[in-house]
């Protein structure tokens, strides 16, 4: 084998690993967490909106969407957030929440909410969605900050299409919900 076909094979199993590294990484959260605490719903299906919290105290949570980790962080008053992620839109890859380039609305339908808010590992992704798709560009406060203006407006929402179903707290992952009389 040629030197340089030898450093190309190198480089391109380095590369594969590297890929297969970030994979395994990023399944850890969704196996720790498979459904979010707040609503069941599946975290690998919703790769693209999910968040993990890791708190002071060691404890984490890893949630569908920001409204779910909005009402986590809101009941854990006592306990402080040291790290924050959400998962990329683009890549499903989990990135810092707080400097993550935010979306605030458009025309894609949100997770667990009315009023969507997407995040993105660069600026440059949230423009493109923002000139495909609508919405503003935004900050984690900001993000926060709708995602509590909206809690009512989308619980309520929640619970609508959870009736409208039949459906209980954990009965939406493909099972049908029993009804009570």
């Amino acid at each position: 084998m040629s030197r340089k076909l030898w450093i190309i094979s190198i480089i391109f199993g380095l590369i594969f690993a590297s890929a297969v590294l970030a994979l395994a990484e990023a399944d850890k959260d969704i196996q720790a967490h498979p459904s979010c605490k707040y609503c069941g719903m599946n975290r690998q299906m919703f790769a693209h909106s999910r968040m993990l919290i890791e708190y002071d105290d060691g404890t984490t949570l890893g949630a569908c969407s920001l409204h779910c980790a909005a009402m986590d962080l809101a009941l854990n008053l006592d306990k402080s957030p040291v790290s924050i992620k959400v998962g990329d839109y683009v890549s499903k890859e989990l990135i810092d929440a707080e400097s993550a380039a935010w979306v605030i609305g458009g025309d894609k339908p949100g997770v667990m909410s009315k009023r969507a808010k997407w995040a993105f590992a660069s600026k440059g992704d949230a423009e493109k969605f923002i000139k495909e798709s609508g919405g503003k560009l935004a900050t984690f406060d900001e993000v926060m900050k709708a995602a509590y203006e909206d809690m009512y407006d989308d619980t309520r929402m929640i619970r609508e299409k959870r009736k409208g179903k039949g459906m209980h707290k954990h009965d939406h992952k493909g099972h049908e919900g029993h009804k009570h009389n």
